[in-house]
């Protein structure tokens, strides 16, 4: 935001190189630094030292640079050791404000040390703890400069906000657009209205006044996240209204922002923390922040007058123009009440009068129905984000006549003919663009209902519970039909005024209706409308409170976002003491605190949690989970529902037999038969038996048993950094775990094969002789357990490393290790838990592309999609030898329920050419983190098949230092983002990727585009 034009000094780098040797005896590199009025340069010493040598402008008086110098010296003497801001060197001769004269004209001159760190400007992203922290800064600033004083501070300044109704009038006849002139014009007589009233109330002190992004210095907190450091530049400080500091600020800090009042809410709130604001402080300070916006566009207007030629002088405020046109769409009070809320005050002054009048006078209001509500228990429908009557969120259809058979049922019941659709439920059926958020962290949407939903026949009539009188209505025609809306405003007997909402009425209600019509407690005044006028739903009274319309027409939402959810509250509270119904509980179940603390008590303190901030995720669909504020979050991670989330299919497969028969296998039933066949299709001979289990610690236990049965032989063989289960046989022979914090290492009877890491191994690159490099270990084992006079029971392996860190193994390494254990008669088992069923996209299986052909394949995760289904497949001969006497029986393997689920899979997978997905975005992935790699050092490699993929972080790429806390911070920011993605691997520094197969292009490219973002934070990219 330019000042109006002053000649700059014009001192070329030699001369100011000359300025410092002959002031101060300093030599060394120097270079221009951006600056308007004045000009300062960059010196760097040859041992290292780095300077700011500043050149005041001519006109500049000496007793301006004397309080800049003197409020720095008391900003450090505040501040203790932390260099808030630079300290003044004296030059030679000992005084802080030296002369040089050039070409017969004398300017003042000082040296400042350079202050390390960054301008905000210049990094991003400006996330809530960045500008909390800034906001936070500048009330220590604020309260260390009450007790700084000097009288050059009290001067007449064109950038004193305290003066910027006048500077807009004088310089608003200069901007050339009308559209921009008026809009302008808007703001200021708001503020004359608004803020010109309270000026006396608010406190004055020295400011520093210039809250520019380019003047607040930000160094690294860690490697990232950053922290406000310091301030430089007091050349506009003045003594004025102490909030101007703040507006000033959250002015800067607002450009460019998606979310601007947002971005100043973090900043308000953090500055409160430090120097709280008064109620005079916050009622200013939305126009405030316009006001300084307007300066500077009416500024800019001035300085291309009289410079025309100077395009530079109009771009540079086009972000000013932008953000003046976003903050014109918001109502004052809406700013001021989401101030106010941040700062942790009641949100809406009196809203909480008038909440306890409505509560204590709950029995004395009328029916809005025909039927009298009052006590009457109603069916209440649940619309929120985990409702079982929601299990397609688009099936509009589905949907409407479950509503409408509620009603019904209630009617013939003897009910009251309607239902209720609750208040303050978070419903995932709000999900086109209309209600989208303007977030800036979370794509966020609104979902939040503020009002009730009353569901009966249309046309019924509609009565006031209170006297009040018609302050205004609107036929929501467009883009949507959601029919007319009334407004009626109504007084409680303390004179507090508030006012009732009722939608999706029926268009004849507005026929009988004029503004400032009374309405009489009781009066049927409206009626409900049709489905087509309730956006398709069954016909339905919208009704809700609200205690400040935010202007004539209104700009509260009826839906809102959750971020805002306090707000919108404290504006539009809970309608159910009207109906009689009191406070009703907020649906959505115990919040996140509530269930941590459970989960403490109740279970044990290793049961691990995702995410340094949990989600409480109560809802799965396709590719998407929903949190229980109904936000939408891309599953990256989840390989258990192979097919997408409640895949409706699976879902009703299973929910038919559910209702029919579950029971176990000792009876004959279609669907183990039918589904073994289906599954048994797509191995290769001679894999053609299977044993169905529970989960894949089942399965990998019976294949142990199997393996030892047939061999008659215990030692096995494993792979390091295997995760096979959670039993305590699979335990021993998982090294992730054994060796891990509280493993006790392998037993004698389990062999430790090396991984065959291609990277980060003793073998590198992914070719042939790498594979059988790696698998003469596997001959070493072998030949360990044969010198202790015994022979392998098996050699057990994932065709893909899981926990080993998404490791595509070396081509042919399965079949040279499988070689060397079958010629010392050992069985090959291929644990295919995580990678089966077509997530390798080139292949059904993951051996497959080994080309190998084990003896035993243990199946799980995706089998059952979410279901607790496993299963063992292997040879005849096999099968045979386990049948050895001793019956084999599992209770719920192999269910009737299971199979029909398992069977339901199978057909998804082939019905929607799901291996083929997984082929074309596994490679599209890959392509993109091969790219990403190219500009980000941080990712050392990249690998995978199919959906199956990792990116291996690490700090340096010669030493292979792995990068797991940078790791475990990108998973935690994407979920800002809204990607879910999770780490692996031994040293928990690989990004993995499994998603659900139905993941599609555009989520492919959101999730890349997310990682490009974060890597760019990286501070030390």
């Amino acid at each position: 935001m330019p000042s109006p034009v002053t000649q700059a000094p014009c001192f070329s780098p030699v001369q100011a190189e000359e300025a410092a040797r002959e002031l101060y005896g300093l030599k060394g590199e120097l270079r221009e630094l951006p600056s308007e009025r004045d000009q300062n340069f960059y010196l760097r010493t040859g041992t290292g030292q780095e300077y700011v040598l500043k050149v005041a402008n001519s006109t500049e008086q000496e007793d301006v640079l004397d309080f800049q110098n003197k409020a720095m010296a008391h900003l450090r003497a505040k501040a203790g050791e932390r260099s808030v801001c630079p300290r003044v060197i004296p030059d030679r001769q000992g005084r802080e404000i030296s002369r040089w004269e050039r070409d017969g004209v004398s300017h003042f001159v000082r040296l400042l040390p350079y202050l390390p760190g960054r301008p905000l400007a210049l990094v991003r992203p400006h996330g809530r703890e960045l500008l909390t922290g800034l906001g936070r800064f500048y009330g220590r600033l604020d309260q260390a400069l009450e007790d700084f004083d000097h009288p050059a501070l009290h001067r007449e300044f064109h950038w004193d906000l305290a003066r910027a109704g006048e500077v807009v009038e004088r310089h608003l006849p200069e901007i050339q657009e009308p559209e921009g002139r008026g809009l302008v014009e808007d703001f200021l007589a708001g503020y004359r209205e608004r803020t010109l009233p309270l000026v006396g109330e608010l406190p004055r002190q020295a400011i520093h006044n210039d809250g520019n992004d380019y003047n607040i210095i930000v160094a690294p907190k860690d490697r990232w996240s950053l922290e406000v450091s310091g301030v430089i530049d007091f050349g506009d400080m003045v003594f004025s209204h102490r909030v101007n500091d703040l507006a000033i600020t959250c002015a800067y800090a607002m450009l460019g922002k998606k979310d601007p009042l947002g971005a100043a809410s973090w900043i308000v709130g953090g500055y409160h923390r430090a120097r709280p604001l008064s109620r005079a402080e916050l009622a200013a300070l939305f126009d405030l922040i316009c006001m300084r916006l307007c300066a500077s566009v009416c500024h800019s207007a001035h300085q291309a007058r009289l410079n025309p030629d100077n395009d530079y002088l109009r771009i540079s405020e086009q972000q000013a123009w932008e953000l003046l046109a976003k903050l014109n769409q918001v109502h004052p009070r809406y700013a001021l009440y989401l101030f106010r809320e941040v700062c942790g005050l009641e949100p809406v002054p009196g809203g909480g009068r008038i909440k306890a009048w409505l509560a204590a006078h709950s029995g004395e209001f009328s029916s809005l129905l025909e039927e009298e509500l009052q006590g009457r228990e109603l069916p209440v429908l649940d619309l929120g984000v985990d409702s079982p009557l929601l299990a397609s969120t688009d099936d509009g259809d589905k949907i409407a006549a479950a509503i409408s058979a509620t009603v019904a049922l209630s009617k013939a019941g003897g009910g009251a003919g309607a239902a209720l659709g609750r208040y303050g439920e978070a419903r995932p059926i709000y999900t086109n663009d209309d209600f989208k958020s303007d977030s800036e962290e979370l794509p966020e949407q609104r979902t939040i209902h503020m009002g009730i939903d009353l569901f009966t026949e249309p046309s019924a009539p509609v009565r006031a519970f209170m006297e009040g009188r018609v302050h205004g209505f609107k036929d929501n025609a467009a883009p949507l039909d959601y029919g007319p809306a009334v407004i009626l405003e109504h007084e409680t007997g303390e004179g507090d005024v508030f006012c009732t909402l009722y939608g999706h009425l029926s268009r004849e209600t507005l026929e009988g209706l004029s503004v400032g019509q009374g309405i009489a407690r009781g009066e049927a005044f409206a009626r409900v409308g049709e489905s087509k006028v309730n956006g398709g739903w069954p016909p339905h009274l919208h009704f809700q409170i609200v205690l400040d319309l935010l202007g004539e027409e209104g700009t509260f939402p009826g839906v809102a976002p959750p971020s805002r959810e306090p707000v919108w509250r404290a504006n539009s509270p809970d309608p159910g003491p009207i109906l009689g119904l009191g406070d009703t509980p907020t649906p959505g179940g115990r919040g996140i605190g509530e269930i941590l603390d459970l989960r403490r008590k109740s279970f044990g303190t290793n049961l691990s949690i995702s995410y340094q901030e949990p989600l409480k995720i109560v809802r799965g669909r396709g590719q998407y989970l929903y949190s229980h504020t109904g936000q939408r979050y891309l599953d990256m991670v989840n390989n258990v529902c192979h097919v997408g989330h409640c895949h409706p299919k699976v879902v009703a497969a299973g929910q038919r037999q559910m209702a029919v028969l579950n029971t176990n296998t000792r009876y004959l039933h279609d669907n183990i038969v039918a589904f073994g066949e289906a599954l048994l299709t797509k191995f290769p001979e001679p894999l053609s038996v299977c044993f169905f289990v529970c989960s894949g610690s089942e399965a990998n236990e019976l294949a142990l048993r199997l393996a030892r049965t047939y061999t008659n032989q215990r030692d096995l063989i494993t792979v390091d950094g295997a995760y096979h289960g959670n039993t305590q046989a699979l335990i021993e022979i998982s090294p992730y775990k054994h060796d891990g914090p509280g493993g006790r290492g392998a037993p004698e009877w389990v062999q430790t094969v090396s991984m065959p890491d291609g990277y980060r191994g003793a073998h590198k690159g992914s070719d042939r002789e790498t594979g059988e490099a790696y698998a003469k270990d596997v001959l070493r084992a072998v030949e360990e357990i044969k010198a202790q006079g015994r022979g392998p029971a098996a050699f057990i392996c994932e065709p893909m490393l899981g926990c080993g860190g998404q490791v595509v193994l070396p081509e042919g390494y399965m079949q040279a290790a499988f070689g060397h254990v079958r010629r010392a008669g050992g069985l090959c088992i291929a644990d295919e838990v995580q990678v089966g069923f077509g997530r390798a996209g080139e292949k059904f299986w993951a051996f497959e592309t080994q080309e190998v052909v084990p003896d035993i394949v243990t199946l799980g995760k995706p089998i059952g999609n979410g279901h607790p289904l496993a299963a063992v497949v292997t040879t005849r001969e096999i099968a045979q030898a386990f049948a050895n006497g001793m019956e084999y029986f599992n209770t719920f393997g192999g269910n009737p329920v299971s199979c029909a689920i398992g069977s339901a899979v199978l057909k998804v997978i082939e019905e929607e050419d799901l291996q083929e997905n997984a082929r074309l975005m596994g490679g599209r992935i890959l392509a993109g983190l091969r790219d990403l790699k190219s500009r980000y050092p941080l990712i050392g490699d990249v690998r995978g098949l199919g959906l199956y993929i990792g990116a291996e972080l690490v700090r340096d790429r010669e030493t292979l230092e792995p990068a797991a806390e940078e790791a475990d911070h990108i998973i935690n920011r994407a979920k800002d983002f809204g990607v879910l993605l999770s780490t692996d691997g031994p040293l928990h520094n690989v990004l993995k990727m499994k998603p659900p197969l139905v993941i599609g292009e555009e989520d492919v490219d959101y999730v890349l585009q997310v990682l490009d973002t974060i890597f760019q934070e990286d501070r030390l990219k």
